[in-house]
């Protein structure tokens, strides 16, 4: 806080007779107008974000830690400074998202079509009318958990027996729940209820609890929670002695002690969190935890929460992915930096060929109508 001395006092007596007037720029006091001190003008305050700006921040923060975290995913942390040094935007001249961002969009339309009517038969023939039905084309580069969804949907299995596969426990529901917490702006339970009709076509338990917390932290930070409240309502949707909830604890806790710099904080972070020599990295407790310790690092700074997932490694682009849909709806999309927002283009059907040419945005509208933007109902796609 700035001290100011105080002004002195006038010296008593009649004020000098000044036969001139004074400059312009000088204020004048009348006897005949009654004395009123001078009250300056608060200082102005940042307006908090719309609902429709915490939408947005939401989708397109988790797209831009998508396309930032893709170059690194499954590399350690020494893998990366060898070859980038510490990664501080964009590796690439073309950035895209991946399966994270596709599959997100695809949520988002389920929800813009359904609301909170959803059903799991929505999303199980969404899968089938959108992906398992179609031919396999270009289909690549999606997620263990996705691939064994799909076998099981090809071989004639329905939910919840499709979702019994190897990696039922994976990130992949955690990496497409931001649209769940976006559409249930301040009902944590809500959010986390719809995200899990949503997981029952592909996952269980701990893959079930991941999307949870990430849809709850959403919800949250869409009502304008701050980081300890973002971080309460992901813990309070699931199992207290979950793996997820012990991951994302730690994650949390080691964020939360002062480190020399960055490096140091993202070293404690991967310890707390990280199974080592686990050759898998789409835990979703793992991812989890890792994604909400950026988000505590960051303290609601959207550029430090990405990055710090970034440079972590590991399943990069959805730790980085998570953190910034949480910081994104935490801060709006103001806070996103314009280059990386102007980079997030419509989506390349790289995973997805059938979500080819949609934009996060878009969906982040559809999910949040207003007088300028009157949701369709007909507008997410012709499934029902």
């Amino acid at each position: 806080m700035a001290l100011v001395a105080d002004t002195p006092a006038d010296p008593p007596g009649p004020a000098p007779h000044t036969p001139h007037a004074p400059p312009a720029s000088r204020a004048v006091s009348t006897p005949h107008a009654p004395y009123e001190p001078h009250t300056p003008h608060p200082p102005s305050t940042p307006r908090p974000p719309t609902l429709r700006e915490r939408a947005r921040g939401a989708l397109l923060g988790l797209a831009v830690g998508d396309a930032l975290g893709a170059p690194a995913e499954n590399l350690r942390p020494s893998e990366i400074r060898r070859r980038w040094g510490r990664i501080e935007g964009f590796v690439t001249d073309d950035p895209a998202g991946t399966d994270d961002t596709e599959y997100a969009i695809l949520s988002g339309l389920l929800l813009a079509r359904h609301g909170s009517a959803l059903t799991v038969a929505h999303v199980e023939r969404a899968w089938h009318h959108w992906i398992a039905d179609l031919d396999e084309g270009p289909f690549r580069g999606a997620g263990f958990s996705e691939r064994g969804t799909l076998e099981n949907l090809r071989r004639g299995l329905a939910a919840p027996i499709s979702a019994q596969h190897r990696h039922a426990w994976s990130d992949g529901l955690a990496m497409r729940a931001a649209p769940f917490g976006v559409h249930a702006a301040g009902r944590p339970e809500e959010a986390a209820r719809l995200v899990a009709v949503d997981g029952t076509v592909s996952h269980e338990g701990e893959g079930i609890y991941g999307g949870q917390a990430v849809a709850a932290g959403v919800a949250a930070a869409m009502a304008g929670a701050g980081p300890a409240g973002v971080i309460g309502a992901a813990l309070s949707v699931i199992p207290m002695d979950s793996w997820t909830a012990r991951s994302l604890r730690r994650g949390v806790i080691a964020a939360q002690r002062p480190r020399g710099d960055a490096l140091a904080t993202e070293r404690a972070l991967r310890s707390a969190v990280v199974i080592g020599g686990y050759p898998w990295t789409d835990l979703a407790p793992e991812a989890v935890g890792l994604a909400f310790g950026a988000f505590a690092v960051a303290r609601g700074d959207f550029r430090t929460a990405v990055l710090t997932a970034v440079n972590m490694g590991r399943d990069a682009d959805t730790t980085a992915a998570v953190a910034g849909a949480l910081a994104g709806a935490a801060a709006g999309c103001s806070a996103i930096p314009a280059a990386w927002a102007s980079a997030i283009g419509p989506v390349r059907g790289s995973c997805l060929p059938a979500m080819r040419g949609r934009h996060v945005l878009d969906v982040a509208d559809l999910l949040v109508p207003g007088p300028e933007n009157p949701k369709s109902p007909g507008s997410p796609g012709t499934v029902s």
